[in-house]
């Protein structure tokens, strides 16, 4: 797994005081305040978070050594990394950047499907995208009733195949 972990993209400045403005790719916008060190370059580069806050969809960000608006200016379209270290997720929660590649199985036949292609996040409950060893791509609920086990160790989903879940079935 990796060691740093993806979490947005400064998309422009915010001010004149070197602020920069973060578009999260998180859960919501919250998660990224809590960081006292963000990572920029896959993790070689740190700078310490002087102080963030949430704006609407965004959070803004002040970085040490970053002072002015031109500052801020060149870390425009940079990608910004957590340290997984740093984060203690709740049981049964994953970080999407380890749930894709995962092999999907069947939980009582041991069948292999497919493999996570993407995460959909949505209100009620995410969907896991899956290309199926036949090509075709299915959307899988991540619900109770569907979803029986994840495993990272073993890079596996294990699954109940409710009917209908492939079109393959009446």
């Amino acid at each position: 797994m990796k060691k740093y972990l993806e979490v947005g993209k400064i998309v422009s400045t915010h001010g004149i005081n070197g602020e920069v403005r973060v578009l999260p790719w998180a859960d919501s916008p919250q998660f990224l305040t809590k960081f006292k060190l963000l990572y920029f370059k896959d993790g070689a580069e740190e700078k310490k978070v002087l102080s963030s806050r949430v704006h609407k969809t965004l959070v803004l960000i002040k970085f040490e050594g970053v002072e002015d608006v031109r500052a801020a200016d060149e870390l425009r379209d940079s990608v910004v990394y957590i340290d997984r270290d740093d984060v203690n997720l709740p049981e049964g929660s994953y970080f999407i950047q380890d749930l894709i590649g995962l092999e999907v199985q069947d939980n009582d036949s041991g069948e292999l499907y497919g493999e996570i292609t993407d995460v959909i996040q949505n209100r009620a409950n995410d969907v896991y995208c899956m290309r199926h060893k036949n090509g075709k791509e299915y959307l899988i609920p991540v619900i109770d009733d569907v979803v029986k086990r994840t495993d990272l160790e073993e890079k596996k989903v294990y699954i109940f195949k409710m009917k209908g879940l492939f079109d393959d079935e009446d």
